[in-house]
């Protein structure tokens, strides 16, 4: 066997595989938290997501979020979802999922571009068009009980001390992606909708369902799945 390719094979798949990490690497991860006041006090959830910006050589992609909407269990069989999208008014909005956290810090009077998010610290509040679209199930287990819940009446839907008490954004480092298995290693993203969601699986289209049953109109190109949980 000839062993002097070993070398320059060695160094060429280190390059690949470090151009990859620098390409697939994420811009930033930010984690989304929802807080909700009930009669029997603030429950809250939240969820990391990771933006990943194009990278690519031949530009022709777009910035896209990996992430699981966030699911608050607020006791009773009563739960609240912040979606991975938002509603312009006639059907809803992939993309600005991107930009939560980004737009999130200028409010908050942090003058920050995209490309200097890795470097931000702490907590900002998540207020007015930048509050993803939410959701409940009134049956956990069907998608056609959805309905849509307005941010500031929370009581409409729920009934007597139901308040959103705040949602916030706060980025987190990206840590040793890809190998961001959770520890030192950095906080990966944040899984499990899937499991919360009993008819996730069924026939049918089923998050579509439940998004018509909300009266959230989706575009033509539109994969009502990823409203709810996005992988790739």
């Amino acid at each position: 066997m000839n062993f002097r390719w070993l070398g320059p094979l060695a160094l060429l798949a280190v390059l690949v595989i470090g151009d990859q990490i620098r390409v697939n690497r994420p811009g930033h991860k930010y984690r989304l938290t929802v807080e909700v006041e009930t009669p029997e006090g603030v429950k809250s959830a939240s969820g990391v997501m990771a933006v990943h910006p194009d990278r690519g050589y031949s530009r022709s992609g777009h910035t896209r979020t990996k992430g699981d909407a966030v699911w608050v269990d607020l006791g009773g069989g009563k739960n609240l979802l912040a979606l991975l999208a938002h509603f312009d008014g006639k059907s809803l909005d992939l993309d600005d999922t991107n930009y939560v956290a980004l737009r999130a810090y200028k409010a908050a009077g942090r003058n920050v571009s995209f490309n200097e998010m890795n470097r931000m610290t702490g907590a900002v509040p998540v207020t007015g068009a930048v509050i993803p679209v939410l959701l409940t199930l009134v049956v956990s287990g069907d998608p056609s009980s959805a309905r849509a819940v307005l941010p500031d009446d929370l009581e409409a839907t729920f009934g007597r001390g139901f308040r959103l008490h705040g949602i916030s954004a706060e980025v987190v480092p990206n840590g040793l992606w890809p190998l961001d298995f959770g520890g030192a290693l950095g906080e990966p993203v944040t899984r499990g909708i899937e499991a919360k969601l009993p008819w996730w699986g069924g026939p049918d289209n089923p998050a579509g369902k439940a998004l018509r049953a909300a009266g959230l109109p989706m575009g033509e190109a539109t994969d009502p799945k990823q409203v709810f949980t996005r992988k790739e």
